[in-house]
């Protein structure tokens, strides 16, 4: 339980002071475990969908990130999902990507960072 106040300390300080960008394949990933795990309603999921979209900026998927998703997986041996989030995050210029779910300090094409911010 304390690891998860401070997990909340640390990501609310990277959302208030980081500019944020969104993959819509995070959203998705957000969403769904608020349903699943939280039981979020339509209605919640909704509200939510429209604060994000106000707040930040959410790129959507297209073929060119699907397909540059493709190369990354087979260069990096990374997972499905987690290389159309990293294809988005390079198509948008992102020099950072913070995740818990990949390598910390992994540099991909030369530009993007992985940073785990709860190591």
């Amino acid at each position: 339980m304390e690891s998860d106040l401070a997990k909340k300390t640390i990501a609310t300080e990277l959302v208030l002071n980081e500019k944020i960008f969104l993959s819509v394949q995070v959203v998705n990933e957000v969403c769904i475990n608020l349903i699943k795990k939280v039981n979020y309603t339509n209605d919640d999921i909704l509200i939510l969908l429209k604060n994000l979209n106000n707040k930040y900026k959410i790129s959507n998927l297209s073929f060119t990130t699907v397909s540059r998703s493709a190369e990354i997986r087979k260069k990096y041996k990374i997972s499905y999902w987690d290389s159309l989030i990293i294809a988005s995050a390079l198509q948008n210029n992102c020099t950072i990507l913070y995740t818990e779910d990949m390598q910390h300090n992994q540099i991909i094409e030369d530009t993007l960072k992985i940073i785990n911010p709860f190591k």
